[in-house]
């Protein structure tokens, strides 16, 4: 027989979440000036957590003049001045750190164990590494002296609240640029908790601010005439509007969009250690990954193999409640994505796909879906050529390595891709075939500070990360 986990809450007490919450702008808490408010709610019980005031035009004006009057004396600082205020913030959000996981799985509907064991050591690890570079600015490789760009306007999404707002800050502040950060709508929380933490740090007024909105927010922002550099994380759609945008314009601007990342098993892979690199590159924050595993390239000859010990996997995962230590599977982050999932699944099926999902109860009150798999998938299938932003899997087979690297590369994206197999040959020949940014062997999904992250083709420009990533915020 098999015992059944009891729940195991994570206590919603270490962080305390205000009825309502105002635009950060030039160190103070403030009001919209047309005095608009939006709700944020948690998806997994569909409850209000707080009503939060929404940026306009005006504000973002008022946003980037502040951070355009504190460049002056903050891009003037030392770099070993500038150092120890990163460090100082990297220490607070290491030392606050559950309360932000638990904020993060609140807001965004993850599980506790992935806010608490990836995303918060990766935020604290990103503020300390770009600390580091800090004073070390001349050694990176883009001349004796770079100099800093100015205001920076940066709009994040959803997906990793916390995280993405680290990738863009750190750099930004390490070589001396203001920023003015648009978070996500249905995540503002963890953004407006940062910038307590950057008036905890002491922090000059102006040299963050933080404006809560919707897309037009984002627009707004990104079109300000005063803004220097834009940087992008989210839908390919909206990047192409970005770029559309700044044409013309001396802005240096960085996208990173979409992916239909492949993941490559050759027939020598080890079974067991692929298949936990398969769930946890597509079934990780519920496949709402740009860099998800979502396109299964299994070679034909272990393909039942590898299936049935994968769905007996799937069968194992459980989904619920997000602050429950045991839960693997969270929530969707809203309706509007759960809709986005659901009719794209249905569009599989109807295009032929044959559809398995474990067995596995979903709860009555929030946005939910069941992990999915697809077999009977072709190229030409649209589950297999569009980013679904779900927990849903397609199936595809190889039979040589020449197919497989040209059915990985037939995709619009290319940001990740994953190989499995025992030869250290054989992934170094797929990997230089590979088109994308990002190529994991025999693993999935690993991030750090230290390793650049961006993509090709439609999944974007620039890198994020590594000595790469201070070039975005250079005037090199």
């Amino acid at each position: 027989m098999t015992f059944e986990y009891a729940p195991a809450p994570e206590s919603r007490s270490v962080v305390d979440i205000a009825p309502s919450y105002g635009l950060f702008i030039d160190g103070e808490f403030t009001e919209a000036a047309d005095g608009k408010v939006f709700k944020t709610v948690s998806p997994s019980s569909e409850e209000v957590l707080s009503e939060i005031a929404q940026a306009g035009e005006a504000d973002v004006d008022r946003a980037v003049k502040a951070a355009r009057k504190a460049f002056e004396k903050w891009s003037a600082l030392p770099g070993s001045e500038r150092a120890k205020y990163l460090f100082r913030i990297a220490r607070i959000i290491q030392e606050r750190s559950r309360e932000l996981a638990v904020l993060e799985t609140l807001d965004n509907g993850k599980p506790i164990k992935e806010t608490r064991d990836a995303d918060l050591p990766l935020v604290a690890a990103h503020f300390f590494y770009y600390a580091g570079w800090a004073d070390k600015l001349g050694h990176a490789g883009f001349g004796a002296d770079p100099k800093p760009l100015g205001v920076a306007g940066q709009v994040i999404p959803w997906n990793f609240p916390l995280l993405m707002l680290a990738w863009k800050i750190a750099p930004a502040l390490a070589t001396g640029n203001t920023v003015v950060l648009k978070p996500a709508e249905t995540t503002p929380l963890s953004a407006l908790f940062f910038a307590d933490i950057c008036r905890q740090a002491g922090l000059p007024k102006g040299v963050v601010n933080i404006l809560p909105g919707y897309g037009d927010t984002g627009a707004a922002l990104v079109a300000h005439p005063d803004v220097n550099k834009v940087a992008f994380t989210g839908s390919t759609a909206v990047g192409k509007q970005i770029a559309r945008t700044v044409a013309g314009t001396n802005k240096k601007v960085t996208l990173e969009l979409g992916g239909k990342g492949a993941n490559i098993v050759f027939d020598d892979a080890p079974i067991d250690q692929a298949v936990e690199g398969i769930v946890n590159g597509i079934f990780f924050n519920q496949g709402q990954v740009c860099c998800a595993g979502s396109r299964l390239l299994v070679q034909e000859s272990i393909q039942d193999e590898l299936l049935d010990s994968l769905k007996r996997r799937l069968s194992t995962l459980r989904l619920g409640d997000p602050l429950d230590k045991n839960t693997d599977i969270g929530a969707i982050n809203s309706e509007e994505q759960l809709a986005r999932i659901t009719s794209l699944v249905e569009k599989g099926e109807a295009e032929g796909g044959e559809r398995w999902s474990p067995a596995c109860e979903l709860p009555e009150s929030g946005y939910w879906f069941a992990p999915t798999l697809f077999t009977n998938v072709t190229q030409a299938h649209t589950i297999a050529r569009d980013e679904i932003f779900g927990p849903v899997l397609s199936v595809l087979t190889f039979r040589t390595p020449d197919e497989a690297v040209a059915k990985a590369n037939n995709s619009q994206y290319g940001l990740s891709a994953g190989i499995w197999t025992e030869k250290g040959s054989r992934i170094l020949a797929v990997a230089s075939k590979l088109r994308a940014g990002v190529i994991w062997s025999n693993t999935f999904n690993k991030f750090d500070p230290t390793s650049p992250f961006g993509g090709y083709k439609e999944s974007g420009f620039g890198r994020e990360g590594g000595r790469h990533g201070l070039e975005a915020y250079l005037d090199v």
